[in-house]
C-alpha cells in the first residue's frame, strides 16, 4: 500500500499530478485541496501527498490528498454503497473537507447533490450511513474553530446541535445551548433541545 508520497513535481493537470520519487514517476489523481497546495510548488521542486491505492477490476489508480483527515474522508465516503473513488475524488474537489463534513452532519441533501455525478439517492444514502459516524466536535475541528471546553458527543446531543442548526443557528451557537441544557440536567433528546431553545 502506497499512503505517502513525497517526490519532485513533474506536471500538473487540471485533475491529477505526476510526481517524480526517486526515478519513479506517480500519477495521482487530486483532491481539490491537495492540488490548490501543489500548484504553489514550482515545476521540479519538491510536494508531497498523502495517498490511497485503489485496486479494481478497471485497473491500479492512486489518489492524492492534502492530509490524513481529508483522506480519512474520502475513505468513508467509498464505504457508502454507490460511491466509488472517482466520485468520492469529485466530492473533494467540489466542496471543502469541512463544508462537505458539514453537509453530511446536517443532512443537507441538496448541497452534496451540486456535486457532479451525484444524485440525490446517493446522497441521501451517503447522509443515512455516515450521518452516525460524525461529530459536531469533528465539525468544529475541521471548520477551524475554537473547541468548546467539553465536546458534545453522544449521538443524542449530535442530533439536538444537528437540529438546532437546522433552524437557523451556528455551529457554535447550538453546540454551546446544547452543553448548557446538559449541565442544566436535560437528558433526552427532546428534553435537551427544550431546554437549548429557551437559552438561546
Amino acid at each position: 500500500m502506497i499512503g505517502y508520497l513525497r517526490g519532485k513535481v513533474l506536471s500538473l493537470l487540471p485533475e491529477s499530478v505526476l510526481l517524480d520519487v526517486n526515478g519513479v514517476g506517480y500519477e495521482v489523481m487530486c483532491s481539490g485541496a491537495a492540488f490548490a497546495n501543489l500548484s504553489g510548488v514550482k515545476k521540479g521542486e519538491e510536494g508531497e501527498l498523502y495517498t490511497y491505492l485503489q485496486v479494481s477490476e478497471q485497473g491500479i489508480a492512486l489518489y492524492g490528498f492534502a492530509d490524513l483527515k481529508e483522506k480519512e474522508l474520502f475513505l468513508r465516503l467509498t464505504s457508502v454503497q454507490g460511491v466509488g473513488a472517482k466520485l468520492a475524488i469529485a466530492a473533494l474537489s467540489t466542496m471543502r473537507p469541512a463544508d462537505l463534513t458539514e453537509a453530511i452532519y446536517t443532512a443537507d441533501v441538496k448541497r452534496l447533490t451540486a456535486v457532479k455525478g451525484l444524485g440525490k439517492k446517493t446522497a441521501e444514502r451517503i447522509v443515512l450511513e455516515l450521518h452516525g459516524k460524525i461529530s459536531a466536535d469533528e465539525i468544529l475541528g475541521e471548520a477551524g474553530e475554537a473547541r468548546p471546553a467539553a465536546p458534545v458527543r453522544s449521538q443524542a446531543d449530535d442530533d439536538a446541535v444537528a437540529a438546532l442548526m437546522n433552524l437557523g443557528f451556528t455551529r457554535q451557537e447550538s453546540t454551546r445551548a446544547v452543553e448548557r441544557a446538559k449541565a442544566a440536567g436535560a437528558g433526552t433528546i427532546e428534553e435537551i433541545i427544550g431546554t437549548a431553545l429557551k437559552g438561546m
